[in-house]
């Protein structure tokens, strides 16, 4: 047989096959029950986080317009829920009571351009559903995320939101009325710290703080400068302070630790006190990170990401946490993380477990908090995760 002849029965045979899948699929087809629909459900959280829940907050540096926060339950390792969060996301605030959370977020007309559109979303707290929001001057601060760029008044009354166009400013919501009721002119001075009911106060580039009460209407009725507690000069002061009471803990550059309490009279500095003892500076150990100071409020231990390098490097993220007795002024444990961490969170219980993360890592780990023995890995809980914030 030719060559060809063979070619041509090769043809008609597959188009001889391809005539009975014509004829005997729609056959096969019929005779198949559909699949059947899967049945839609909502998941419903609990009257009561747990304590050793935390959010994770996702700037989505790699596409910045998909912002999101995740729930994580630190004891199992489980995602909970999950919220999206918009352009440039900072962090959710979570009220002390309520069942609502507040998340000012920002929006672009055509997603990447277009019309700038800021609101304070809110979400429903065991739904994780949107529950309204509430339209506020597009002038929000789209920087690193950091956690004192939003902040609610001690009462829960008015949420402050930091404003940088690049003029300093505060947008202040009346979250119970649920609307946008003024501005409040900060220039100098960033961010919002809250020391009581109606107050909070701005850390000024000059080294003073802006020490600032509302009243009910959401208007500033006190606007007062303190005179210079730091030298940016030769100590600048770091952004990130963690709170208790009427006391606020910040650190410099420099690996001082500065306390500040808010009095009667006003804001009132502390004696300073130092991370490092002479033979550790020597060897350049320093505190950096996004959100590298957390609180064990029931024991008073500060503990604080350290890593070694320059000056410049109070962003860099650490291997090391090191923990200080508040009271005594000194470090009492050396906790060796797997992975280094940019951020930081103690939880506030008979058992408290540290979170850590990391900028450039999508996982979450998990420590004892008062033994420092590594727990467990959370993979994948966020693409860039920054801040986090227990529920």
């Amino acid at each position: 047989m030719s060559r060809w002849a063979s070619a041509r029965r090769g043809v008609s045979t597959w188009r001889l096959g391809a005539l009975w899948c014509a004829l005997l699929l729609p056959c096969l087809a019929a005779a198949s029950p559909p699949l059947p629909s899967e049945p839609m459900s909502t998941e419903v959280l609990p009257s009561a986080a747990e304590p050793h829940w935390v959010w994770v907050n996702d700037v989505a540096f790699f596409h910045m317009p998909d912002g999101r926060a995740t729930l994580v339950d630190g004891d199992t390792g489980k995602m909970l829920g999950m919220l999206s969060t918009g352009y440039g996301f900072n962090g959710l605030v979570i009220p002390r009571k309520g069942n609502i959370i507040y998340s000012p977020e920002s929006y672009y007309s055509r997603g990447t351009r277009g019309v700038p559109t800021d609101i304070v979303a809110l979400y429903d707290a065991h739904r994780l559903a949107p529950e309204g929001e509430i339209p506020i001057p597009a002038k929000r601060a789209a920087v690193m995320p950091m956690r004192s760029a939003a902040a609610l008044t001690d009462d829960g009354r008015f949420l402050l939101i930091y404003n940088f166009t690049p003029a300093q400013s505060v947008t202040v919501v009346d979250v119970r009325a649920r609307r946008f009721v003024g501005e409040i002119s900060t220039p100098g001075c960033a961010l919002v710290y809250p020391t009581g009911r109606r107050s909070f106060f701005s850390i000024c580039a000059d080294g003073a703080l802006l020490e600032v009460r509302v009243d009910d209407a959401g208007r500033a009725t006190k606007l007062k400068r303190t005179a210079e507690l730091f030298d940016p000069e030769r100590d600048p002061l770091a952004e990130e302070g963690i709170r208790s009471g009427n006391e606020w803990w910040f650190t410099s550059f420099h690996g001082w630790v500065y306390p500040l309490e808010h009095t009667p009279q006003g804001m009132r500095l502390g004696r300073r006190w130092s991370l490092f003892i002479p033979a550790e500076r020597a060897q350049h150990w320093r505190a950096g990170g996004l959100q590298y100071v957390a609180l064990d409020r029931r024991t008073g231990r500060l503990y604080v990401i350290v890593h070694q390098g320059n000056l410049a490097t109070h962003k860099d993220p650490g291997k090391e946490v090191w923990v200080y007795d508040l009271g005594k002024r000194q470090r009492v444990q050396r906790i060796r993380l797997r992975q280094q961490a940019g951020s930081i969170l103690v939880t506030q219980d008979d058992d408290p477990i540290l979170f850590t993360c990391f900028l450039g890592s999508p996982a979450l780990q998990v420590y004892d908090a008062r033994s420092g023995r590594y727990l467990r890995t959370v993979a994948s809980i966020a693409e860039t995760p920054t801040i986090m914030v227990p529920p």
